[in-house]
């Protein structure tokens, strides 16, 4: 009876008695299938608060830091936080939990979140050309090598910079280091002079050159003043109180901002930042040099740079973000936001990628560098596939990681960008008992 009406529901899919049978007949002959192997449960990652002290406490003995602190949280609880060494050598200060440093391009990340709380209110689309909303970019010209006679030549864009372009760093804008004749004219314009506003800020960059064709290339840049320029647009709110009212505000992120006055109580904690001589020795920055930017309110309001945050403040951002959007009651983004944000944006025919595979086998989503495949070798800083992150330029970093349900924020003051392979020394202890995320 069973075989008459599997032959039935056959003949109504189109199949004949005849191959009815066939089938049949094959399926008694074919050999049973193999057993079906459960999956192998993943193991919790182990995180040990001895091995991180050891690797931060380590550097700072052997006189390669003059200060670390380093704090991570594995399933919305605290498993480690370390302070080593000294915020301010010559005023004989500890590193500690209140220590505030500059958190320089990790404040790219805060303004990535920004933008995209607009893009979930539909504000705009990730593919829509940047000009139709910043018109200060509508007439760009892109540099296109040297005549026989030396002379710069410039065409059109093939196509139009797009918002996504300006989130993952593939627009074409320069950041003015080089010395070809794109970075000779952004340093004379400056569009990024702290006495000019966004708006002037914009409108300046907006003259200049691009560097490649759109989406050709990932270069770092400037574009995360584009963003906040954008926020500042689209919302109709300066950026930097946007950021307060829907980031800092709901996170209770008390202490980050951009300007800390000699004069605010909280001043003696601001660390100083030193410079690592060729020789190992460290030079501190002068004050009048290290802090221009925070001792006074200037009109730039940047969103590459600029806030200065203790410890706890940038890990309820991360553990934010790690969470998928939200923490405790504040929902600052939707989880599937997040995702997309922590998802690789670099298209495949993209393989001209500046410095970015000096982070590892990584790909960038908007704002942060993305963890596309295990370490390949023992060189390479331990981390796990799917974890997103960033750093500063005075060797910051932080991390989100999903898998382990990690976030970790690293925090110290030095210069030049990690020469002493501290984010590796971290990062290895934090992931010493995951033998997929720690190469060896």
């Amino acid at each position: 009876m069973k075989f008459l009406k599997l032959t039935a529901t056959l003949a109504v899919l189109g199949f004949s008695a005849g191959s009815i049978s066939l089938t049949y007949a094959a399926a008694k002959r074919a050999p049973a299938p193999a057993a079906v192997i459960a999956p192998v449960p993943a193991v919790p990652l182990v995180i040990e608060p001895a091995a991180v002290d050891s690797a931060l406490k380590s550097l700072v003995d052997s006189h390669a830091l003059i200060g670390v602190s380093g704090l991570v949280f594995q399933d919305g609880k605290e498993v480690y936080f370390g302070a080593f060494g000294q915020a301010d050598r010559e005023n004989n200060k500890p590193m500690t939990r209140d220590t505030i440093v500059q958190i320089f391009s990790m404040t790219k990340a805060i303004t990535g979140v920004a933008l995209m709380k607009l893009y979930e209110h539909g504000k705009f689309q990730l593919d829509d050309p940047l000009e139709n909303y910043a018109p200060e970019f509508a007439n760009l010209k892109v540099f296109a090598g040297l005549d026989a006679a030396g002379v710069p030549k410039y065409e059109p864009p093939r196509r139009k910079p797009t918002i996504r372009d300006v989130l993952r760093h593939t627009a074409g804008f320069a950041a003015g280091a080089g010395d070809d004749p794109v970075g000779t004219i952004y340093r004379e314009v400056d569009p990024r002079a702290i006495t000019n506003t966004l708006p002037e800020f914009a409108q300046k960059l907006g003259t200049i050159p691009l560097a490649y064709q759109p989406g050709t290339r990932w270069l770092y840049s400037h574009s995360a003043d584009v963003q906040a320029y954008l926020v500042q647009k689209l919302s109709g709110v300066p950026f930097d109180e946007f950021v307060r009212l829907h980031i800092f505000k709901p996170l209770e992120m008390t202490t980050i901002r951009y300007t800390i006055l000699p004069t605010d109580a909280d001043r003696q904690n601001l660390a100083a930042i030193y410079t690592r001589n060729d020789d190992g020795s460290f030079t501190r920055q002068g004050d009048e040099e290290a802090y221009k930017f925070n001792n006074a309110a200037w009109p730039l309001k940047p969103g590459g740079y600029g806030f200065v945050s203790n410890i706890d403040d940038y890990m309820k951002f991360a553990r934010m973000l790690v969470n998928g959007g939200k923490l405790g009651r504040a929902r600052i983004l939707k989880p599937e936001t997040v995702k997309l944000m922590a998802t690789d944006a670099l298209p495949k025919e993209v393989t001209d990628k500046s410095w970015l595979p000096s982070k590892g086998q990584v790909g960038f989503g908007i704002d942060f560098a993305v963890r596309i495949a295990p370490p390949k070798d023992a060189s390479e800083s331990s981390g796990a596939v799917g974890e997103f992150f960033w750093d500063g330029a005075a060797s910051t970093l932080f991390w989100a990681d999903p898998k382990n349900n990690v976030a970790a924020v690293l925090f110290t003051q030095m210069v030049p960008f990690d020469k002493i392979h501290l984010h590796k020394a971290f990062r290895d202890a934090v992931y010493k008992n995951d033998p997929v995320a720690h190469a060896h």
